[in-house]
């Protein structure tokens, strides 16, 4: 059912732009595999997994059905001070899929709570560790973490921030960004050049000293600011940086996570190991909200062992855990593996990355970069506004039954892991002509 201007108007939109949108709403009614349907009938072929999110396809059986007997067996568990059995035995599966020693979970109920949970630990873990000065945060230009206000503090993306400005945490730091379209434009894979970007760290070292830095937090690849993939050994140099400086390394892979860059994390993809990492979206295939942060042993022992008794961390969230998310997080952890799904993203990669880099002839792209099963097109600004480009690419590619995600003028490509290779060329195809025609 259409909803009605009164009720059209009820609702504040999250990221929208709710005056335009209302005039000429855009409204999805149902999804199933790698299409929605909109209030009209309309199928439209999901380019983003939703958000980053649906990353075995919209619709499955198994992760409604789980999270239905769970809405009749036990609604609602409290998470403080209480249990339930299903909390436990995701956290334990998580455990053996995250990275290396990563093998303590923190329930939350969305990237942006993760982000805000992973700093607060990084906090407490140099509390416990006898180094109170170690307060500072360090983010990077162009980095998401969330709207929280520790997120959007260590977060990079500044009409994300300058409303809230005046309130943002003191104590951090950004390192410049990794995009060089300069030097690695059309770049196939992670970038040739770039490594030494990550040699900015030793200027906020040098600037406050590496005694009073808690906690570097980047993505592994920034994919709200418009896919900024790292360069080869960026990330390596970073956990090097880090360790020789006592400073934890927290990975962001909220949109990275459960097989986006052709591995279960991008820490895997690159053999680098963080000391704290963020997830959410993929870890329940969008079918209900939840997060997590893993956290190395040393970490979560150094903070447990620390307390006198009681409460260790005085942290938590109502939702943290909570029986329906933890049901869709099962049974969607269990579809990954026996679909193979992670490996599926792998095996397309390389028929995804020739598909599209063959926009790079299209008029008006003037970048196409890519990593696993993710790509960004970026397209020249028009002179004197900024975006529009873009988000009128947005608009036509939505009306010709084709989902993209649009940051300024770059657009995201992202699909469920399930895509096949003609449905590949149906989107590269469609927005190749979109482009082309928004350009002249």
């Amino acid at each position: 059912m259409t909803p009605t201007s009164a009720q059209l108007d009820a609702q504040w939109m999250p990221f929208t732009a709710n005056r335009a949108f209302k005039r000429a709403p855009r409204l999805l009614a149902r999804a199933k595999g790698m299409y929605y349907t909109d209030v009209n009938g309309n199928q439209i072929l999901d380019g983003t997994a939703g958000l980053w999110c649906v990353n075995a396809g919209h619709g499955r059986e198994s992760i409604t059905e789980a999270i239905a007997a769970s809405a009749r067996d036990l609604d609602y568990a409290p998470g403080f001070q209480l249990g339930h059995p299903a909390a436990f035995e995701l956290a334990d599966r998580l455990a053996t899929l995250l990275p290396g020693d990563i093998d303590r979970v923190f329930f939350t109920n969305s990237g942006s709570e993760s982000a805000d949970t992973a700093l607060k630990i990084a906090l407490a873990y140099h509390q416990a560790n006898g180094e109170p000065r170690r307060v500072r945060l360090v983010g990077r230009q162009r980095g998401y973490h969330g709207v929280g206000f520790g997120g959007i503090s260590v977060g990079g993306i500044e009409n994300n921030r300058k409303a809230y400005a005046a309130q943002a945490l003191p104590a951090v730091d950004h390192i410049r960004h990794t995009h060089d379209i300069a030097r690695n434009a059309f770049s196939r894979g992670q970038p040739a050049a770039g490594a030494e970007f990550a040699d900015d760290l030793r200027r906020v070292i040098a600037e406050h000293g590496a005694d009073t830095i808690a906690a570097v937090i980047v993505e592994p690849m920034a994919g709200s600011t418009g896919v900024l993939i790292p360069p080869v050994g960026y990330l390596e140099r970073l956990r090097e940086i880090c360790d020789q400086h006592g400073i934890l390394l927290i990975f962001d892979e909220v949109i990275t996570g459960f097989g986006r860059v052709g591995a279960a994390f991008a820490s895997d993809k690159v053999g680098v190991l963080p000391d704290i990492l963020t997830m959410a979206k993929g870890f329940t295939n969008g079918a209900a909200p939840m997060g997590a942060v893993g956290v190395r042993r040393k970490v979560y022992d150094t903070i447990v062992d620390a307390a006198p008794g009681g409460i260790e961390l005085f942290h938590g969230y109502t939702y943290s855990g909570h029986p329906l998310a933890c049901a869709a997080g099962l049974a969607t952890l269990k579809l990954y593996e026996t679909e193979g799904l992670f490996e599926r993203a792998a095996s397309l990669s390389s028929y995804w990355e020739d598909a599209v880099h063959a926009l790079r002839d299209v008029p008006g792209v003037i970048d196409v970069r890519n990593w696993g099963l993710v790509a960004g097109i970026e397209l020249e600004p028009r002179p004197g506004a900024p975006g529009a480009f873009g988000f009128e690419t947005f608009t036509r590619c939505f009306d010709r039954g084709l989902l993209v995600r649009v940051t300024g003028d770059i657009i995201a490509l992202s699909p469920p892991l399930i895509v096949e290779k003609e449905q590949i060329d149906q989107m590269v195809d469609g927005l190749g002509k979109v482009i082309a025609e928004v350009a002249t």
